[in-house]
């Protein structure tokens, strides 16, 4: 019996390439007896995304959170996970601009369904893993990120934005909506045990917008200072 599972996808414009997204997503669950629905957060796109899911819906198992505005990734990933159905035993993120690689979600399912871990990461920086199209300044800020988290956890790519945990390990915990990066959010707070990293190659997206500019970076030092800060006070009242 197949895992069951939720994987979130953020988005804002993504008409473009969602349907693509959708149908080799749902290929992928077909060809590999995943139980996997996709729920798509629409923050009102102009260009119709939303519209485009909701006629999907009754062709793939995938289904829309319409949001009123553009409200943010982080939240919009924490929306759709309560908007997933309740017998779901992990939930999950990814992107819409096909920078992710979804021929590694089976590993991903399989590696909570072996018992071993309570988090899959999709993982650029362990052996395998990479990034293609990224100018030298982008790459530099990435490992820049990561070594500010470093001290947080033992995962190697900790800015990960794919990713599956178990829902168990997320049962309590007070996740931060602020920036891009919930995946940091769920690395440093969840409850999952052990994580697994599997590798894939990044492509960054060809088309549409990227979400990295001086405001998400000034987020994520936000992000960040809260994160240590909590971790400070838990030691500081801890027995």
């Amino acid at each position: 019996m197949s895992l069951k599972f939720s994987l979130v996808v953020p988005t804002y414009n993504e008409a473009g390439g969602i349907e693509q997204l959708i149908t080799e997503l749902s290929d992928v669950f077909e060809r590999n007896a995943l139980d996997g629905e996709i729920i798509i957060v629409d923050d009102n796109s102009p260009d119709g995304t939303g519209e485009i899911v909701d006629r999907l819906s009754h062709t793939y198992p995938v289904r829309c959170r319409h949001r009123p505005e553009k409200l943010g990734l982080s939240s919009g990933v924490i929306d759709g996970w309560n908007f997933a159905r309740s017998d779901s035993v992990a939930l999950g993120a990814m992107d819409a601009d096909f920078s992710h690689d979804i021929n590694i979600l089976p590993a991903m399912v399989g590696a909570l369904e072996s018992g071993k871990c309570g988090l899959a990461i999709g993982s650029r920086y362990v052996r395998g893993g990479g990034i293609t199209n990224w100018p030298l300044r982008r790459k530099i800020t990435s490992l820049v990120a990561i070594a500010l988290a470093k001290p947080l956890t033992r995962v190697r790519d900790i800015t990960s934005g794919y990713f599956l945990v178990l829902r168990s390990a997320l049962e309590g915990v007070k996740l931060d909506p602020i920036g891009f990066k919930i995946g940091l959010e769920v690395i440093a707070k969840g409850h999952y045990g052990r994580a697994v990293e599997i590798p894939y190659v990044f492509t960054d997206r060809v088309a549409g917008e990227s979400k990295l500019n001086q405001k998400e970076i000034l987020n994520y030092l936000r992000q960040l200072r809260r994160i240590y800060s909590g971790r400070l006070l838990a030691k500081a009242n801890g027995p």
